[in-house]
Formats: structure tokens, sequence, C-alpha cells
């Protein structure tokens, strides 16, 4: 009686309110996860459910195929629902294959049932966003994590595999990579990765030299340029300078047969269009190049220039090396031509000193000849040009002798030249008293008159006696008749006797002495030779004039 009672409790509600049905919801899923799919059913009284199934519509056949029979992994199609009233179905690591239209059927008793709608499943992804995507360093970047089903889960983000705590940050260098969200919880379940390019200016530029050692004159070298850049600097956007001016363009420089010239200070600047503290050329670090060669452009020097036997003399080397040259040796040559300007192929080097400096405190006549300086560091060795040494005599006499000279010289020219001053003022006196002189002639003679100044007085008597050798010797006294006959007897020899002309210049000086009294029996007696009696200074002159 008790289990017919039991029967009857279980049966009547099927039979009561049972009817043929089952309900769906749409789902949908994010690529990776578990989904269920909702499903009820029910059935009339006295039905008992002996088998239930859930099938997928397959567009490529048309028909729907059981799931237990469709390739999946195991466990990917499980059934969790019960024999009652719930058919819910889960879909474990939701693929796109699993995209479709899904419905359930069962079997009862007395009667199948299959469901006249279906369920439908959407398969959706995680997908990152990244605004911008490429960015200048400094500006916003916003992280976006969207999907197509509605979820509640928190979104957690990676970077490279790093977790990223802010979605919204001021992008730098360091944030550039590759992001992308996924579910708390289920990390697995992720978008796909979204790179961040994040562009900046030319980043720590360096300039690199090759050799980075010992740079040695006519070696090659190679400058290079590189720098932390994105994008990266192209080959035209470096520039090599050396001490501020321009070298060339290019990520590289070699210069093949390197020159002292070349020595400097060195640096490159690097250029990507991207701008940094409103500079768009960023530069290196200076790199001091320095090249190094053996001693070159040797000269010798001598003090005094001049070396006299006895004194001091100094030959100083000097030339021009990097580094500095550190030895000095002298040698004079040593030959029979050391004379000359260029040792011969015979010379011998005869190594005299040492030193920069090469002194010899008291020349000799040995110490003639040629010597030369050779310089060394260790780059290697080069000889200056021989310099000729010559010792010469003590050339104070010889001076003492040309001073001399040049001072006779110039007393004789002096002295000549007062002879002809003296000469020229004669001539100019004479000039100017000749006019005078003229006008006063008178027979054989002429006679000043006594008016003049006799300080200052020139008397030119001049006597005219034809074809008379020389004045007759006068008697100490003397009248005029023998005067007379003197003068006939001097006309009568005016035929056969030469002309002679006698002329007396008288010069008085300013202050006369007392008079002198002489007879001068060849001179007329008149006026004039009274005149000449007075005087202490009378010059007598006699031409002779062959007719």
């Amino acid at each position: 009686m008790e289990s017919w009672i039991l029967i009857v409790l279980v049966v009547m509600p099927g039979v009561w309110s049972g009817d043929w049905r089952v309900t769906f919801k749409d789902q949908c899923a994010l690529r990776g996860t578990s989904v269920v799919i909702k499903c009820e059913y029910d059935y009339p009284f006295p039905h008992i459910v002996t088998s239930y199934s859930w099938s997928k519509y397959q567009s490529v056949s048309g028909r729907w195929t059981p799931l237990y029979l469709l390739p999946s992994p195991p466990n990917h199609f499980i059934y969790v629902g019960d024999r009652s009233s719930d058919c819910s179905l889960n879909i474990n690591n939701v693929q796109y294959d699993d995209v479709g239209w899904y419905h359930f059927s069962f079997a009862t008793t007395f009667n199948r049932w299959t469901s006249k709608q279906s369920a439908k499943l959407v398969v959706k992804e995680l997908s990152t966003v990244v605004e911008p995507s490429t960015v200048t360093e400094g500006k916003t970047v916003r992280l976006t994590c969207s999907s197509g089903c509605s979820t509640q889960t928190p979104i957690v983000w990676f970077r490279d595999g790093q977790p990223v705590t802010n979605p919204v940050f001021l992008a730098s260098r360091e944030d550039a990579g590759r992001y992308h969200c996924a579910l708390r919880g289920q990390e697995t379940v992720r978008s796909a990765s979204v790179v961040l390019n994040v562009q900046y200016a030319p980043n720590n530029v360096r300039l690199s030299v090759s050799p980075s050692r010992r740079v040695v004159k006519g070696s090659s070298v190679t400058f290079s340029c590189s720098s932390d850049a994105n994008p990266p600097v192209a080959q035209s956007g470096y520039s090599l300078f050396r001490d501020g001016q321009f070298v060339s363009k290019g990520q590289s420089h070699t210069i093949a047969i390197i020159q002292p010239n070349h020595s400097g200070r060195y640096y490159c600047q690097a250029w990507n269009n991207i701008s940094r503290g409103g500079a768009k050329w960023i530069n290196s670090d200076v790199v001091n190049l320095d090249v190094q060669y053996h001693p070159m452009n040797m000269t010798v020097s001598m003090d005094p220039a001049n070396v006299m036997e006895g004194s001091s003399v100094n030959l100083t080397c000097s030339s021009v090396a990097n580094p500095a040259a550190d030895s000095y040796t002298w040698y004079k040559i040593t030959d029979s031509s050391s004379s000359s300007s260029s040792p011969s192929s015979s010379s011998e080097l005869l190594q005299v000193g040492s030193g920069q400096v090469l002194s010899i405190p008291s020349v000799e006549a040995s110490h003639t000849g040629l010597y030369l300086c050779q310089a060394r560091n260790r780059q290697g060795e080069n000889n200056a040009t021989e310099v000729l040494l010559t010792v010469g005599k003590d050339n104070v006499s010889l001076s003492v002798q040309v001073l001399s000279g040049i001072g006779v010289a110039l007393f004789m020219t002096f002295f000549l030249l007062l002879l002809l001053l003296s000469f020229w003022m004669k001539q100019k006196t004479c000039a100017e008293k000749k006019t005078p002189f003229d006008s006063s002639f008178s027979g054989r003679g002429s006679t000043f008159s006594s008016s003049e100044d006799p300080s200052n007085s020139v008397y030119v008597n001049i006597h005219r006696f034809p074809s008379s050798p020389s004045p007759a010797p006068a008697a100490p006294d003397f009248t005029p008749s023998s005067h007379s006959n003197s003068n006939k007897e001097l006309d009568a020899n005016t035929s056969h006797e030469a002309e002679v002309t006698y002329s007396t210049v008288t010069i008085k000086p300013r202050n006369p002495g007392p008079p002198r009294h002489r007879k001068n029996s060849n001179a007329p007696q008149d006026s004039r030779s009274a005149a000449g009696e007075n005087d202490n200074s009378v010059i007598y002159a006699t031409i002779n004039k062959s007719s």
C-alpha cells in the first residue's frame, strides 16, 4: 500500500504539469576559457528519461552530428545536467572550432524528443588596444583590453611577460615592448600581443677610433659613430667633426694615411628627426686623436753666428716630434770635404756630444767643420741638416786699420774741399775787382785813388815794356833826362825782343805795421812805388809772352 502511494506522488507532477520542451540560452565564450551552455528540459507523466545527447550542426554536410562523434580532445564536452530537468553542457578550452549551433535530445520510456530550437555559441578573444601604438617619448599612452563577450572578470596587463600596474602612463624608451591583457585568475586566457613603439632622439651617441691605442703617422685610422635611437639613425644622419670643423657625413670615416695635422678633438653628431630638449643634433663625447711621429722639421742654430778664435759658441738642435725627442746626439763630419755644404759618401761621423745644446767654451781652429745633430724618440730618429762652423781670426787690428783709412780719406776729402773753396773765393774776388782796375789804367801803369780804404785795397800795377826782356836796373839816383834816355833805348829794341809784362799786386792788411823803407831800382819812382815802400807784403809776378 505504501509503495503505491509513493509511485503516485512521483508520477503525479509529470501527469498534471509535464510537457515536452527544451529551453536554451545563447553563450559567448572567450577563446581558451570554459563555457556552460545552460539548458532545461521537461516531459509529461509517466515518461521516464532513459537517454540524452547533444549534437552540433555541421554546415559542410548540413546535418546534426552528436558531440561524441566530433574530433575533439578528451573531456572537451562534458554533460553537467541530470535526468529530470537540467540538460546543461560544459565545453572546456573553447576554440574557434566550437563556434556553431547546438541542440539537445532525450528519450523516455514511451517517446523521444529533440529540441526545436538551438543554442548558439560565439567564441571571442581578448584584444589589446594601445593608443597610440607609435608614440614619441614623453607622450601619453593608454592601454585598453576588449572582447565581444560581457564578462565581469578583472583584467590584468603584461609587457613582455612582466606585469604592468597602470594602463595609462607617459611613455619612455623603457616602455617600448609587447603588451597583452588577460583574465585575472585565468592568465592563460590572454590577448594577442600588441607592440608599443616609443620613438626617441639619439641616445648614448658614441665615437670609436680604430686602432684605439697609439696612432702612428702613416697608418690607417677609421672613425665609427653609433647611437641608441628610435628610429635608428640613417647613414646620412651622422656627421664627423674635428675641432668644431665639419669633416664628413656617414657612420664611418677612414683616413688611409694619417698625418700629424690630423691630430685634434673629434666628435660625431647623430640625428633621426626626433628632438630632445629642443635639440635635434646630439653630440657624442670628444675623442682626442694624438698622431705620433718621429722627429721632423729639424733645425740647428748657432750662437753667435760669427765665431772668433778663443770665443765660445753654442749649437742648438730643435725638432718637432710626438712624443718630444728624448735624446740628441751631435756628430762632426771628419772628412777632407767637411768644408763643403754636404758630406760625401766617404764621410765619417765622429760623435762629439749629446744633449739638445752642444757648447764649445773656447773655439779653436781645429773646431772648424760640418756638424749635425740626431734626434730620437720612440717612433724613430732623424738627422738635421749639417751646419758649417767656421773660426775667424781676431779682427780688432783690421778694424782699426779700416777706421784709420776711413779717417784719412775723410781728412783728404775735407782738405781738397778747403782748397777748392779757397780757389773759388780768390776767383770771385778777382772778378769783382776787375772793372775798377781797368778804368784807372793810364800809360804804362795805373794807381788807385788814395781815398780808398787802404786796409781793403788791392793794387794791381801793370807795366808794358815793348821788346824788353827785363827791366834795366835803376840807379840809386836818376834824373828825368836819364829816364828819358832809358825809354829811348827800350823803344829801340822793340823789334827784336820779347814782350815782358810786369804785374805788381799789393795786398794791404787791415792793421799794417810800421812802414819799412827799401830801395827798388827796378820799379818806376812814382806814386805806386811810394805806396809799395810802405807795404810789407808785396808780390811781384812776371809773365813772359812770346810774340
